[in-house]
């Protein structure tokens, strides 16, 4: 349409001239050069409105032309936002599942997780049972072993302790004990004389009563029983019958069996049955067969100690050993109690502490058994 604008431009000119309306100067001829004037006017106006009419139709054809070309692009882009849509809906149906499957392994994680806890925890708390079992039962295995050590500190084949075997002080048999001179093959009847000429002795019976001050210290330990010497029950037997039961001539030396028979360590052994090296001290400090090493005192040693795992040897005397080995006994007894293994009434349990300070008390004096 523009093309044809341009050609009908171009022809223009071939229609007609322009000429002056108005006459020149001196000019004659003017009314034939009104009529020409008026003649190129109208033809002027038809000529225009022809271009217009051209133009008008030009530019219709124009707007159509841009309109369907405005609507292929909008078409276009309808298209392109289909597809963009579509993608975008794959794409957001794709996170949405990228978000659940990572909402899975989140959980069964964090469940597994929990179940490792839960599976260490009952672990634990198995572990932890069986320690306090291997405890208590090591701490048994401790009492049994202190009891045995016990009964060989204070009982050998040699020289028994008849408190710890009550069957060797049946009156019958410590009355064969004392004349077993006979031979075993000694007839019933002579067996029978001699026990009619042996005159039986007055069984005398023993009254007991119950000091209170002494039963309410017993007591009171009871209630929390330890090895402290501050409570008043053990400051009592410290003072009364531990002390000068193991109070010895030598100082020093008494001083460390004390320490030893407080912290269990001490060890009494018959000499004849050890063939281990003795002495790693001077002879005069460990004593000898025929020396104290507690008293200082020309003795006969049966026995000797060893304190701790130091691997030196002290001789004692019988004296000495009754006083050490009834002191033995008392911490022995007590530490059963602390330990919870004795299962008497309170009663007899506080005989028991008596009975055993009154061996204390014994030794001290110098009283001891003919078999030690």
């Amino acid at each position: 349409s523009q093309a044809s604008f341009e050609e009908d431009s171009q022809k223009q000119p071939a229609v007609g001239h322009w000429k002056p309306l108005m006459p020149s100067k001196g000019s004659k001829e003017e009314p034939e050069t009104g009529c020409q004037g008026a003649r190129g006017v109208d033809e002027t106006q038809s000529t225009e409105q022809l271009n217009v009419s051209r133009l008008r139709s030009s530019s219709v054809e124009i707007r159509e032309k841009g309109s369907e070309f405005l609507k292929e692009e909008l078409h276009k882009a309808q298209k392109e936002l289909k597809l963009k849509d579509k993608e975008c809906e794959r794409l957001s149906k794709v996170r949405e599942q990228l978000e659940q499957e990572l909402e899975e392994l989140t959980a069964s994680l964090f469940e597994e997780a929990h179940k490792m806890v839960r599976e260490a925890n009952t672990k634990q708390a198995a572990s932890e049972k069986q320690l306090r079992e291997a405890r208590g039962k090591i701490d048994m295995l401790q009492a049994e072993v202190t009891a045995l050590k016990t009964l060989v500190i204070t009982s050998t084949p040699s020289s028994p302790n008849r408190e710890l075997h009550p069957q060797l002080q049946s009156p019958s048999k410590a009355v064969f004990r004392k004349g077993h001179g006979r031979n075993k093959s000694t007839s019933s009847a002579m067996v029978s004389a001699a026990s009619q000429n042996v005159t039986p002795e007055p069984v005398s019976r023993e009254c007991k009563e119950v000091d209170s001050i002494l039963f309410a210290e017993f007591q009171a330990w009871k209630e929390s029983p330890s090895l402290d010497k501050s409570c008043s029950f053990l400051d009592r037997i410290y003072r009364e019958d531990v002390g000068p039961c193991l109070d010895f001539t030598k100082q020093e030396l008494s001083e460390l069996v004390r320490v030893a028979v407080e912290q269990n360590t001490l060890t009494i052994e018959p000499v004849a049955s050890q063939t281990l090296p003795v002495v790693k001290v001077s002879s005069e400090e460990c004593g000898g067969p025929k020396k104290c090493a507690l008293s200082g005192l020309p003795r006969t040693c049966k026995h000797r100690i060893m304190l701790g795992d130091s691997g030196n040897y002290y001789y004692i005397s019988p004296s000495c050993r009754a006083r050490i080995t009834a002191v033995c006994n008392f911490f022995t007894y007590i530490r059963y109690i602390q330990q919870g293994l004795v299962r008497q009434d309170v009663e007899l349990m506080y005989w028991e502490v008596m009975r055993l300070r009154r061996e204390m008390s014994l030794a001290k004096l110098g009283f001891y058994p003919s078999e030690m």
